[in-house]
């Protein structure tokens, strides 16, 4: 049987896991926010469904992608990480986010349901369209899992 002292303590490092998760979804939020504002004044799509996207697909911006690719969405395509690293990677890389961002909604822009939805802000719409034209390998789960994303944090 467990001793106080170890629940405890489980239960603090739990805690704190919470915390730093918590945390780097805000600082990533704090740091991607203008961008996603900004393409989204010139797409048309939603900030919160590029942002909610890009922080699923770049776990934060915590993930290997999104630190040596520059890629905040998952976008598959060539990079020279074999050549730099020596990691092999079927993702595409990208100069800086900004360009990971701006090719994400150049890509949706592209999408046969764009036109329909363009300007409009029903988050729930966007993603349901973007996981439906193939998106994701798991379009229901990340579907979900977006849109609680975007829940919340409010986006």
């Amino acid at each position: 049987m467990r001793s106080v002292g170890s629940k405890v303590l489980f239960l603090a490092l739990l805690y704190l896991g919470c915390v730093n998760i918590s945390f780097a979804q805000t600082k990533y939020i704090n740091n991607h926010k203008s961008i996603a504002d900004s393409l989204s004044k010139a797409y048309g799509i939603p900030s919160s469904v590029i942002l909610g996207i890009a922080i699923l697909e770049s776990g934060n911006g915590q993930s290997r992608n999104s630190k040596l690719l520059h890629n905040h969405f998952g976008i598959v395509g060539s990079n020279k990480l074999k050549q730099t690293h020596g990691i092999k990677s079927r993702y595409r890389q990208y100069s800086s986010a900004m360009g990971s961002f701006i090719h994400f909604c150049k890509l949706i822009s592209g999408k046969y349901f764009y036109s329909r939805l363009k300007g409009t802000d029903d988050a729930s719409k966007w993603v349901d369209a973007i996981s439906k034209s193939g998106y994701s390998t798991h379009p229901q789960t990340w579907k979900t899992r977006i849109l609680k994303t975007i829940s919340r944090y409010n986006l």
